[in-house]
């Protein structure tokens, strides 16, 4: 057998292994063998393609070493708070790297032959999408990490400004796959850059779940793209597997937020010039871990509503060690958990799994509500839209018509939260407000390790 053909059937094989190991994340029993899975599939691709050949070992080797020590000291530093932004970057670098392959292989056929109309058409998707992943992503990060607002950022014209630069950039694009001139391909790539910047910076926090996995999806998108560049397959089939498992998961963000991909990246959710919903009546009644302790040893059945507070605090392994107390004194026990809770998807499965919650206790939205009311104590730690009664009960508000976990129907509710601010998204909870909800106010894991002590002494 000739080494291209082994190359391919390694190829294949590597293809094959990633989509077993996607269909083993769907389980939280193979999630980590999963994982493996793929990884192995994405070592044996890189193998294949050194053996190839045909490239300087000097910067294959550098990049390697630079990129793999990025890597490990990153993965070590990195607080579980701080996954959703690295996350977006981790996006953006695909973006960009598909950008680069496609600017690069252009740069093969200036002066020289005619270059194909199916790779001129690859390379113009691959730095489209790929440009509007790289800054979109940024833009995401910056909002993610705090160093800019969660907010909305609007001004006059925004959305034809952008539509008059989507359409531009096509327009560039037809001419580029028509004559192959370089300056129209250099044309998409400032414009590319720009609606990605200018697309998210009007995407307010609470939007952020959608947005995250909308561009995982865009960078699998553009490296399938880059992957007809390089007429190289495994990169086709890796790139497709995460632009088609990144959209299932976008339409999943936006049904679990009643919204629609459009409204999401057009709408200004949380825009400080938006409605914010009627006007609040009543006060936040705070109550200490002493009074919550003695409702707790009561208590029969226990809802946890884990946010994003939860990962700020690193409440997650207090949290675990609670609820076996709580199971021990006779109490059922359950994690509600939302789709869009914490700022990307599956945030707090992912906090709850790194505390060894069992997998059976972890419940979906649709499954807690109907048994909301016969609920003792809903403990909601560092949410906040995803438990707004005014989603359902107040048309003023912007989240209306969003499911949430209904935990005002709980009998007593304990809010845990550092003060009395508003969520990411900037909207007042109306939760905190109501007669059976009670504000436990300080750092969560200290509120929650209190708890464990009382019970302990």
């Amino acid at each position: 057998m000739e080494k291209a053909q082994l190359i391919n059937l390694a190829y294949i094989v590597a293809s094959v292994l990633f989509i077993f190991g996607i269909k083993m994340l769907g389980s939280a029993d193979t999630a980590r063998r999963g994982n493996q899975v793929s990884a192995l599939g994405m070592l044996l691709a890189v193998v294949a393609t050194l053996l190839a050949g045909g490239f300087d070992w000097t910067w294959i080797i550098a990049g390697l070493v630079l990129g793999g020590a990025i890597g490990a000291i990153w993965a070590k530093k990195v607080q579980m708070t701080g996954m959703p932004e690295l996350v977006a970057l981790f996006n953006g670098f695909g973006g960009i790297a598909s950008l680069l392959v496609g600017w690069a292989e252009e740069a093969h056929y200036e002066g020289g032959e005619a270059m194909p109309a199916v790779t001129s058409v690859a390379i113009g998707l691959a730095v489209l999408i790929g440009g509007i992943t790289f800054t979109g992503s940024l833009i995401a990060y910056l909002k993610l990490s705090g160093k800019m607002g969660g907010s909305p950022t609007l001004f006059p014209g925004q959305k034809a400004i952008n539509a008059l630069i989507l359409a531009a950039m096509l327009v560039f694009a037809g001419m580029f796959v028509a004559t192959g001139q370089p300056w129209t391909l250099y044309a998409i790539i400032g414009l590319s850059l720009l609606l990605g910047v200018l697309g998210v910076l009007p995407i307010g926090g609470g939007d952020m779940p959608v947005v995250i996995a909308f561009l995982n999806s865009c960078s699998g998108l553009a490296a399938s793209a880059a992957g007809f560049v390089i007429n190289n397959n495994v990169l086709i089939v890796a790139g497709c597997l995460v632009g088609a498992s990144g959209l299932i998961l976008t339409v999943i963000m936006c049904k679990a937020m009643n919204r629609t991909l459009g409204n999401v990246f057009f709408g200004g959710f949380g825009a400080a010039s938006g409605k914010s919903g009627a006007a609040v009546e009543g006060e936040m009644k705070a109550l200490s871990t002493e009074d919550a302790f003695y409702v707790l040893e009561a208590a029969q059945s226990v809802v946890f509503v884990p946010g994003y507070g939860m990962a700020v605090a690193q409440a997650q392994h207090a949290v675990k060690e609670l609820a076996e107390i709580l199971e021990n004194n006779g109490a059922e026990v359950r994690f509600a958990i939302h789709p869009v809770a914490g700022r990307m998807p599956g945030h707090m499965n992912v906090l709850l799994a790194e505390a060894d919650v069992p997998y059976e206790q972890l419940c979906e939205m649709d499954d807690v509500n109907p048994t909301m009311e016969t609920v003792d104590v809903a403990i909601v730690i560092g949410a906040n839209d995803v438990v707004n009664p005014a989603a359902a009960e107040d048309e003023s508000s912007p989240i209306y018509g969003m499911p949430i976990i209904n935990v005002h129907h709980a009998r007593n509710v304990f809010a845990l939260k550092r003060g009395q601010g508003a969520g990411f998204s900037g909207l007042v909870n109306t939760l905190f407000f109501r007669d059976n909800c009670r504000m436990i106010y300080g750092d969560a894991k200290e509120t929650i390790t209190s708890l464990v002590s009382q019970f302990k002494d």
